[in-house]
């Protein structure tokens, strides 16, 4: 009872901290540079082209990311907790019709701007939504993780609703679900900020109502960022970062801390089966924020490709740490309780992406950004692997020049894997205007096939995705 009360206290203490914000103007990495938020939102029609937009491209490029309008204390800043706000650019017949980017519509942010508040109801402590953007059912969705609702957004970009899809289940959601391409299902696993000996698995069917939830037991509050998922598993990754009262009460914007006493582990469950029926392998301590894809063998292994860090959140108070980290193959094998690990590249990567017709399937070609220092931007290039050769290639964006997550989609619905085209929101690290990048993805290292310039500075965010015209089209 007392450690109950204890963390209520912490939540209580979360809240208004959160709900108390004056101007930033002090030092933080994340709140400067590619970083700096953008304090304006902006509508533009007449885009300039350099090469040719590829016609079959038909939709919209939307990414998410953080961008705080105001901030309490710069200083303890994390770069997690800002104010999301969405781009999108708006392709159709080989022209670029738009541009918007648009803040998400939280309480807030409303009120900060003179909005009225957005319909549907509310949940979870942390007033943010900010870090990945989804079609499903013919719609707009902002996600975030551990606490707040989803956001339903319209086809300018502009906040609709919140609520958990089309449920009144009371359930905190993820930015990170996995859509069965060939049900149309989203599934995940979710953990809740405020639950800590439980994560559920939920299904959304695509008219975005929740078919299934279950309950599975953990300990410590383990964050978990992403899962994975095969044509018959989920993979749930219960990783040392874990919920620490201690860092709430003490006044830490995020508190999750990387704990030596959780014990590492990675589980699966059985896509028809229920909270009983999942299986724990156990692994070393490290700590995965993004998986690419999964697939089962044929004797009943499991396989699951993932961007590992050596630690995380050790140290800092502002973002993620400058860790040792390599994109893995992990076997978790059908007679064993172990993972086993296998090395694809040790250059230091985030953000893995791939062609998500194969959702749960094997697979070939994986595409993901080079980093160096995470709060030291510096310009990178994509790696593409190809997973069947082993062979890596790359493309530089240029001299100060920095991508973010690649999204790839295919030239037409039967195209094969690979066949289609990589494209990303490009920055630059000297402050100019950003550009939409578009390669060939059977040439990652030849030149783009088309740039799009933007008319404002994209700030370095999360995740994106390509919406097709049934979600876009405005």
């Amino acid at each position: 009872m007392a450690a109950a009360r204890m963390l209520e206290k912490g939540a209580n203490w979360i809240a208004r901290r959160l709900q108390k914000r004056v101007p930033y103007n002090a030092a933080n990495t994340f709140l400067e540079g590619p970083f700096a938020p953008l304090q304006t939102e902006h509508t533009k029609t007449e885009l300039k082209v350099h090469g040719t937009i590829p016609p079959e491209l038909n939709g919209m490029l939307a990414r998410i990311g953080p961008n705080p309008l105001h901030v309490e204390n710069p200083a303890a800043h994390h770069w997690f907790l800002g104010d999301g706000m969405v781009h999108g650019l708006r392709l159709q017949g080989g022209r670029a019709l738009w541009y918007r980017n648009r803040f998400i519509g939280t309480d807030s942010v409303n009120k900060a701007l003179g909005k009225p508040r957005a319909p549907g109801p509310r949940r979870g402590v942390a007033d943010v939504v900010n870090t990945n953007i989804i079609g499903h059912g013919g719609r707009l969705w902002a996600l975030v993780e551990a606490g707040s609702y989803p956001v339903e957004l319209d086809a300018s970009l502009n906040t609709v609703r919140h609520g958990l899809f089309d449920s009144t289940l009371d359930n905190s959601y993820t930015a990170h679900p996995h859509t069965d391409p060939d049900t149309g299902e989203m599934h995940a696993i979710c953990y809740d900020g405020l639950q800590h000996n439980r994560v559920n698995y939920l299904v959304v069917d695509k008219q975005s109502r929740v078919t299934k939830k279950i309950d599975i037991a953990v300990k410590h509050g383990p964050m978990m960022h992403d899962c994975a998922m095969t044509q018959k598993y989920m993979v749930i990754l219960d990783l040392p970062v874990t919920f620490s009262v201690k860092a709430a009460l003490t006044g830490a914007p995020l508190p999750y801390c990387w704990n030596p006493r959780h014990q590492a582990r990675v589980g699966l469950l059985s896509r028809q089966g229920d909270s009983g029926d999942v299986r724990w392998f156990t692994i070393d301590p490290c700590y995965v924020f993004h998986s690419c894809n999964a697939f089962d063998l044929e004797d009943g292994s499991v396989v699951v490709d993932v961007v590992v860090y050596e630690r995380m959140f050790d140290h800092s108070s502002q973002g993620p740490e400058n860790q040792k980290v390599a994109f893995e193959r992990w076997t978790l094998p059908a007679g064993g309780n172990a993972v086993q690990r296998k090395v694809l590249s040790t250059e230091r990567q985030e953000f893995p992406r791939f062609d998500e017709r194969l959702t749960g399937k094997p697979y070939r070609h994986a595409y993901v950004v080079g980093i160096d220092d995470i709060d030291k931007p510096v310009a990178n290039v994509l790696l593409h692997h190809d997973l069947q050769t082993g062979e890596t290639s790359r493309h530089s964006y240029g001299t100060d020049q920095l991508t973010g997550e690649v999204v790839f989609v295919p030239r037409h619905a039967a195209a094969a894997e690979n066949d289609g085209w990589l494209l990303s929101y490009v920055h630059d690290l000297n402050g100019r205007n950003s550009r939409v990048v578009i390669l060939d993805a059977a040439n990652v290292a030849g030149p783009a096939v088309a740039e799009i310039k933007l008319p404002v500075r994209v700030p370095l965010g999360f995740h994106g995705n390509w919406i097709a015209d049934s979600s876009a089209a405005g």
